[in-house]
C-alpha cells in the first residue's frame, strides 16, 4: 500500500514538470506513429487517423494543453505526410481528409477546455476536502484540549498552518455579574495603539485593521471572538493580501470553532468558580457552626466549674471533681485548636516530616497513655510481630495519626468491646491497622470519610470532622497511604502503609495488653 502511494506521489511530481509532459507527448505520439507505419496500407489510411485521434484524446486526460497541442500537430502532419495519398507530401485532395485533419486541432481545443474545467473542479474538491479535514482535526483537538492555555495553543497552531504565521489572541477579563468591568486583558507584547484597536473590536464586535472597512492604522487584521453567551476576546492576523471567498469562508468556520472552544473554557472556569464559592460558603457555615458548638461546650464547662469553685464553699471532693471537669474541658478545647492548626499546616503544605528511627512500641504506649481515660470502657489489644524492626518516621506526626484513629474508635465502638492495634513490616513498609467492633461505615460513605469537615450522616459524636482528614494529611507527608474498610464480622478497620527502610539493628517486641 505504501509503495503504491509512493509511486503515485512520484508520478504526480514528475507530471507537474512541463518538460516531462512535452517529452511524454513526443514519445507516445512517436511510438503510435511507428506502429501505424508498420501496418500502413493504401485503402485503410482513415483507420490510422482514428488511431492517432484516440492517442491525442488519451493524452489530453493527463497532459496540459501545450503538450497535447504538440502531439495533435505532429499526428495531423504525420498522417497527412505518410498516410494520405499521394504519400510523402502535405497535399490533401479529398474534403473528408481535410475535415479529419481539422479534427485533430478541434479535439485539442475541446479537450483543453474540458480538461481545464475538470481539473479546476478537482482542485476545488481537494481544497474543500483539505479544509473540511482541517476543521475536523481542529474540532477533535479542541474537544481534547484541557484548559485555556491548551485551547489557545491548538487554535494558534491551526492559524499558523492555514492562514498566517503571526497571530495574537487577547482574552476578556472581568465579570459584570461580580461588579467587575468587562474588557480585554492587557498584553505587554502589543503597543498601546494596537490594544486600543483590539478594545474597539471587542466592544463593537466588528473586524478592523488591514483589508477591512475600518482600516485604522494597524499592521493586523482584528477579528472579534463571538460566542453564544459571551464574547471571549479578539484575535489578530498579519495578512499580506485579502482572503479569497473560499479562504474567507474557511476562516469564518475556523474562528467560530475556536470562539466556541474558548467560550466553553470561560464558562467552565465560571462554573468552577461558582462551585468553589458555594463550597467555600458551605464550609464556612459548617466550620462556624461546628466551632461554635465545640467551643461552647468546654467553655461553658470551664466557666460553670470555675464560678462554682469561686463563689461557693464546696467540699474538697467536689473541688477535685470540678477541677477534673475543667481539665477535661481544657483538653477538649486544646484538641480542637490542635486540629485546626494541623489542618492549616496541611493546607499550606508546610509539613516536612523529621524522620528518625523509633520503636513502634513506644508510639503505641504513648498513645495508650494519653487516651487512658477514653480507653477505660474498652479492651485494648496490641499485636506486633516478633522482631519488629525500628521504623523511620516522624514520631510527633505518627503519634497524632494513631491518637486520632484510636480516639475515633472510642467514639463509635460500644463499651466493653475490643479495640485492636496490629503492626508488622512488609516489603519495606510499616503496616499499621486499627480495628474496632463498632457499626462500621455505610458503603456509600467510605470514599468520603477522609474529606475535610466530613461527618457521617448517622454520627452522634461531636467534632469538626477534621480528625481523619488530618490523619490522611500526615500519612501522605510520609509518602504513605491510608484506607478504611468494614470488617467481615462487623466494625471498621483503618490500614495505613508507610515506606520505611529496614535498619541494621532490629527492634524488639513486648506486646502490650490492657484490659
Amino acid at each position: 500500500m505504501e509503495t503504491k502511494k509512493r509511486i503515485r506521489e512520484q508520478t504526480a511530481f514528475l507530471l507537474s514538470k512541463g518538460w516531462v509532459q512535452y517529452l511524454l507527448a513526443l514519445l507516445i505520439t512517436g511510438v503510435a506513429l511507428l506502429l501505424c507505419l508498420s501496418f500502413r496500407t493504401e485503402s485503410d489510411y482513415h483507420l490510422f487517423s482514428f488511431i492517432l485521434l484516440f492517442v491525442v484524446s488519451f493524452l489530453s486526460t493527463f497532459l496540459g494543453t501545450g503538450p497535447v497541442l504538440l502531439a495533435s500537430a505532429l499526428s495531423a502532419l504525420a498522417w497527412d505526410y505518410f498516410f494520405i495519398p499521394p504519400h510523402n507530401t502535405f497535399k490533401i485532395d479529398r474534403s473528408e481528409d481535410i475535415l479529419i485533419f481539422g479534427l485533430f486541432f478541434v479535439i485539442v481545443v475541446v479537450s483543453g477546455v474540458l480538461t481545464t474545467r475538470v481539473r479546476r473542479q478537482e482542485l476545488l474538491a481537494r481544497e474543500r476536502e483539505r479544509k473540511t479535514n482541517a476543521l475536523f482535526l481542529l474540532t477533535r483537538d479542541l474537544s481534547k484540549a484541557s484548559g485555556m492555555d491548551e485551547v489557545i495553543r491548538v487554535a494558534t497552531e491551526g492559524i499558523t498552518t492555514y492562514f498566517s504565521p503571526e497571530s495574537v489572541f487577547i482574552l476578556r477579563e472581568g465579570d459584570a455579574r461580580q461588579g467587575a468591568p468587562v474588557g480585554l486583558a492587557r498584553s505587554g507584547q502589543l503597543p498601546e495603539s494596537e490594544f486600543q484597536i483590539a478594545q474597539w473590536v471587542f466592544t463593537h464586535s466588528r473586524k478592523a485593521g488591514t483589508f477591512t472597512s475600518q482600516p485604522f492604522d494597524s499592521r493586523y487584521t482584528w477579528y472579534p471572538l463571538t460566542g453564544s453567551r459571551l464574547n471571549p476576546g479578539v484575535v489578530a492576523l498579519v495578512r499580506e493580501h485579502p482572503f479569497e471567498t473560499e479562504l474567507n469562508t474557511f476562516w469564518e468556520a475556523f474562528i467560530t470553532l475556536a470562539s466556541n472552544a474558548i467560550e466553553r473554557e470561560f464558562l467552565a472556569e465560571s462554573a468552577q468558580m461558582v462551585r468553589f464559592l458555594h463550597e467555600s460558603d458551605r464550609l464556612y457555615k459548617t466550620l462556624f457552626n461546628s466551632i461554635s458548638h465545640e467551643l461552647r461546650i468546654p467553655v461553658a464547662t470551664i466557666m460553670g466549674a470555675s464560678d462554682t469553685m469561686a463563689n461557693t464553699t464546696v467540699p474538697r471532693k467536689m473541688q477535685t471533681a470540678l477541677s477534673r471537669e475543667i481539665f477535661t474541658a481544657s483538653l477538649r478545647l486544646n484538641r480542637l485548636i490542635e486540629n485546626l492548626l494541623n489542618m492549616s499546616r496541611i493546607e499550606s503544605g508546610h509539613i516536612t516530616p523529621r524522620t528518625n528511627w523509633h520503636d513502634i512500641n513506644d508510639l503505641i504506649n504513648k498513645v495508650a497513655g494519653d487516651l487512658a481515660d477514653e480507653l477505660k470502657p474498652f479492651s485494648l489489644k496490641v499485636e506486633i510481630v516478633e522482631e519488629m524492626p525500628l521504623v523511620k518516621m516522624d514520631f510527633g506526626l505518627m503519634e497524632q495519626v494513631l491518637y486520632n484513629l484510636v480516639y475515633n474508635a472510642t467514639q463509635y465502638a460500644p463499651p466493653a468491646s475490643e479495640i485492636t492495634i496490629r503492626c508488622h513490616y512488609l516489603h519495606g513498609n510499616l503496616v499499621l491497622e486499627v480495628c474496632d467492633q463498632g457499626p462500621g461505615f455505610p458503603e456509600n460513605e467510605l470514599r468520603d470519610i477522609f474529606r475535610k469537615f466530613y461527618r457521617g450522616k448517622g454520627s452522634h459524636t461531636g467534632g469538626l470532622g477534621l480528625g481523619l482528614s488530618i490523619v490522611k494529611g500526615f500519612v501522605s507527608a510520609h509518602n504513605g497511604t491510608i484506607s478504611a474498610a468494614n470488617r467481615p464480622g462487623g466494625g471498621a478497620v483503618f490500614t495505613l502503609i508507610i515506606p520505611s527502610e529496614r535498619p541494621d539493628i532490629t527492634g524488639w517486641s513486648s506486646p502490650l495488653n490492657t484490659e
